[in-house]
């Protein structure tokens, strides 16, 4: 692979669009996306569902299914090399040695019909040209890196053998056996106990520490990005709505929508019995109506919101927010 660009960034995605074909028409999930990260750092990309998150993601491993999908521009650079112009037997040497992915349901993802020990051997065999023994040896160790005890009895147990916690441990040792550069974790905690959440955080935090792995957090859970990441992007109907540092976006949102998903996690200190949700629901992205995007359910939204769609403002050097009233918005928020 190419060396890290002088910039220093590991994964540069430049408007990126991902374009689906269906009968109400040509579903936009990402639409002219843009976002970096830097070796060593965990970019979290939050937003509500059906906002492009997980769609942006899974171009990066060309995993989009086509048809009905289609990766209809942009560009994905990692290491300096532009992923959607690599060979598929260039991509399947990326996929798993170099980018990983942990998937939101690990029980759909392993194979319920092989043993974990298969599993986890296969991947080691393919990029790192390990013997049977060796992979084993290895996917044992991996097994034990990631919590599961009696890794090398448990190891040829399959999938339904395991917890929903315990699948999720499989899917990090399985994504982290080649070290790889990046690893893009897609909800790992969905449907998992609030302990087994902490505890499959906790260990992407460890390994991402003595590994010096990349990360990308996919999540929905506010909570999650601020305990976890050092930037975030936060989309909504396929696009990039605002980016900043985890602590200034906290402290001081420049968009609206922004402002709205942080006063939409609960406050156990609040007195008020009652929770905000944001108005409505997300748009038809087959029929996306005209000027911004949420305007029909922003609380700030004028007349122009509705009839020009809106510029993304630098407020500060690396903050920037899709918004006609970024910098208001962002002045409100010290206050």
């Amino acid at each position: 692979m190419a060396g890290v660009s002088d910039n220093g960034n590991l994964l540069r995605v430049r408007e990126l669009r991902v374009y689906f074909e269906t009968d109400d028409g040509t579903v936009k999930a990402v639409d002219g996306v843009n976002f970096e990260l830097k070796r060593g750092e965990t970019l979290g990309i939050v937003g509500e569902s059906g906002s492009g998150k997980t769609v942006a993601n899974l171009s990066i491993m060309r995993l989009i299914p086509e048809p009905p999908g289609q990766i209809a521009g942009g560009s994905i650079e990692f290491n300096g090399r532009d992923v959607l112009k690599l060979s598929a037997r260039e991509m399947r040497d990326l996929r798993g040695c170099h980018i990983a992915m942990v998937f939101q349901d690990p029980m759909t993802s392993l194979n319920p019909f092989m043993r974990v020990s298969k599993q986890l051997m296969e991947v080691t065999q393919l990029h790192l040209g390990h013997t049977k023994e060796q992979a084993r040896r290895h996917a044992v160790a991996m097994l034990t890196q990631v919590g599961i005890p009696d890794a090398a009895e448990r190891i040829d147990s399959y999938p339904h053998e395991f917890s929903g916690g315990m699948r999720q441990r499989v899917m990090i040792a399985m994504a982290l056996s080649c070290k790889p550069q990046l690893l893009i974790a897609d909800e790992p905690t969905t449907a998992l106990d609030v302990t087994i959440q902490a505890q499959i955080l906790e260990l992407i935090r460890k390994l991402k520490s003595e590994t010096g792995t990349s990360v990308i957090l996919i999540t929905h859970d506010l909570g999650v990005i601020a305990g976890m990441t050092d930037h975030v992007t936060v989309m909504y109907a396929g696009k990039v709505f605002e980016q900043a540092a985890t602590v200034e976006l906290f402290e001081r949102p420049g968009n609206p929508y922004t402002k709205a998903l942080l006063q939409s996690v609960p406050d156990p200190t609040s007195e008020q019995g009652k929770l905000f949700q944001i108005p409505g629901q997300p748009p038809d992205l087959a029929n996306l109506p005209s000027g911004c995007p949420f305007a029909p359910r922003c609380q700030r939204a004028a007349e122009i919101c509705t009839r020009e769609f809106p510029p993304f403002v630098q407020i500060t050097s690396n903050h920037y927010s899709l918004c006609h009233f970024a910098n208001e918005v962002y002045a409100e928020s010290a206050t």
